[in-house]
């Protein structure tokens, strides 16, 4: 198995402890790729972070910031660092045949 992965079982029971959540209705994230490659882009990022949040019109929202070797959150617009958010929610942006969607 490569580093940094889990199982597609782990990866279930993970999904299933979010869900059970009763007030949690998302699934999953859609996170462009673009995003990656802005924050990874920024110069000294070498990792993501990703911070959930409830956006004003009360939908799951990622928050996504790139971090420098240490582990600190590179945040800071003058110099090009910003919080990206053009994350899309599940359900609406699904993959209804997914091994993590249906089970």
């Amino acid at each position: 198995m490569a580093q940094n992965t889990i199982t597609l079982a782990q990866a279930q029971l993970w999904a299933t402890n979010w869900r059970k959540n009763p007030e949690n209705t998302t699934k999953a994230f859609l996170i462009p790729g673009v995003d990656f490659s802005q924050i990874l882009n920024e110069g000294i990022a070498v990792d993501v972070r990703a911070y959930i949040g409830i956006n004003e019109a009360g939908q799951d929202k990622l928050m996504l910031v790139g971090v420098d070797k240490d582990g600190n959150d590179l945040i800071d617009d003058k110099l090009g660092y910003y919080i990206y958010d053009f994350t899309d929610t599940c359900p609406t942006k699904c993959d209804v045949n997914s091994k993590l969607y249906k089970f």
